[in-house]
């Protein structure tokens, strides 16, 4: 594992968009799986619609868990790599994917038992809880693969390797994308399974990208070696894993908490608004890809100049990245404000749900350029080892700004209020998370937290 991708070497702006044009692809065709399942479902109705947008926040909830250890994972082997010790990091890999599937399937096992139970929690009509079920069925049972996925893809991006990952999930996203119709609506010899069909081709996909993710990291890179059992070792690693893992995961999953909070005052006021925040939360995925794939091409890059001591290169590269986002967001809003109202007809037919959904295109997307500073910042900070400042950010945001705020909107101007309150909270946040990046440093107890142990 050397420094092929020229991480400590090549010019900062060369090495991010290297980076990120490939990492673009490869978050492009994760967020595809729930952009075509959510409009080929939308053409099953209103109530196909609703019933997919409440399992937003549960199926992010796990992606998040998936996103947080994939963090620990990826700042842990950059700075093993870019310190000069391969072989840990292969251990390493081979320890947190055996913890992932532990834990990820333990979740699985538990959230398939309590359907029910838990989307009445999340304010879901009765009548909407036979199609839920059809849909999370099948998605617990295979969302291990997508984790264990996930999480194997950052070990080959932690080396500067973001092509491959990208060329699997694209594969995937195709996959889906052909299977969808076939399996939604029955064409040709295909039975119609309606909205089940689209969790089947979702864990198809998922498959088949999971087992080519294993023979790149196992057969072809033979970058994961799984180490004899020994339980301090176990112990050791899994420790290393979460000092960056447990306030990542915890950092990711009040996203999906705070969203499942506005849906659920979203669901007292208006369902159809429900489902357009649903759909609108998937086309904001969307519109922040770039800032997606900047963030995961950042955190392998500061952790690994870290790792090297090169804390000056580090620094320049948030604040590049920073400049660049705000800039980036900003003209993007432009056309997609214009086109707003075209966009909501392509996700229903409700009038009441296109109207919602149109002033949330409208609305939410002037504070994309603030968001992307929070997003990159929090992201840089699990790098700089500090993780726990990367989770009070968060926390500050979204309890301390946008919950509140959302509230008073929806007592005093209902639904519009609501959607109002989220760009505000993210400007504000935005601004705080600006000054930090021009501020941030290497802290002084960052490498004795990563002395590796013994070479295994």
């Amino acid at each position: 594992m050397k420094d092929r991708h020229g991480l400590l070497t090549q010019p900062i702006g060369r090495v991010l968009l290297n980076m990120s044009l490939p990492n673009l692809i490869g978050i492009l065709t994760i967020l595809a799986f729930n952009l075509v399942d959510t409009f080929f479902i939308s053409k099953l109705g209103t109530d196909a619609l609703t019933s997919i947008s409440f399992t937003f926040p549960v199926t992010l909830v796990v992606s998040s868990i998936a996103i947080g250890i994939g963090a620990g994972v990826a700042t842990r082997l950059g700075r093993l790599i870019g310190g000069g010790h391969a072989q840990q990091a292969k251990v390493f890999l081979g320890d947190s994917l055996l913890l992932t599937v532990l834990m990820v399937s333990a979740i699985a096992i538990i959230g398939s038992l309590c359907i029910k139970p838990l989307f009445l929690l999340l304010g879901a009509e009765p009548s909407h809880i036979p199609l839920i079920r059809q849909y999370m069925s099948i998605w617990f049972l295979g969302v291990p693969l997508l984790v264990l996925l996930m999480v194997g893809n950052q070990g080959l991006r932690a080396t500067g390797n973001t092509r491959a990952p990208a060329a699997i999930m694209s594969l995937a996203a195709i996959i889906n994308l052909i299977l969808d119709p076939l399996l939604i609506f029955g064409i040709g010899p295909f039975p119609q399974l309606g909205i089940q069909g689209a969790a089947i081709a979702t864990v198809i996909s998922w498959l088949t990208a999971f087992l080519l993710s294993a023979y790149l990291l196992l057969l072809k890179h033979k970058m994961l070696q799984f180490g004899s059992i020994d339980l301090s070792r176990y112990r050791e690693n899994w420790k290393q894993l979460a000092h960056i893992a447990q306030p990542a995961t915890l950092m990711n999953l009040i996203n999906p908490l705070a969203n499942a909070a506005i849906m659920a005052l979203l669901a007292r006021m208006d369902h159809d608004a429900v489902a357009a925040f649903g759909a609108g939360t998937r086309i904001e995925s969307i519109m922040l890809i770039v800032v997606m794939a900047l963030s995961s091409s950042l955190v392998p890059f500061v952790a690994q100049n870290l790792g090297a001591g090169q804390q000056y290169r580090a620094r320049q590269a948030l604040l590049y990245s920073v400049s660049f986002v705000l800039i980036f967001q900003t003209v993007l809003y432009l056309p997609l404000a214009y086109f707003a109202e075209p966009i909501a007809h392509l996700f229903s037919q409700d009038a009441n749900v296109i109207e919602w959904l149109s002033f949330y295109i409208l609305v939410l997307p002037i504070a994309y350029g603030p968001l992307g500073v929070v997003i990159l910042v929090a992201t840089s900070l699990n790098a700089y080892h500090r993780p726990m400042a990367s989770l009070l950010l968060n926390v500050a945001r979204l309890f301390g700004l946008m919950l509140p705020l959302a509230a008073a909107g929806a007592y005093f101007f209902g639904v519009a209020g609501v959607f109002v309150a989220l760009p505000i909270s993210n400007a504000i946040a935005g601004i705080a998370c600006l000054i930090i990046a021009k501020s941030i440093t290497e802290p002084s107890n960052a490498t004795d937290d990563i002395v590796p142990m013994t070479e295994q």
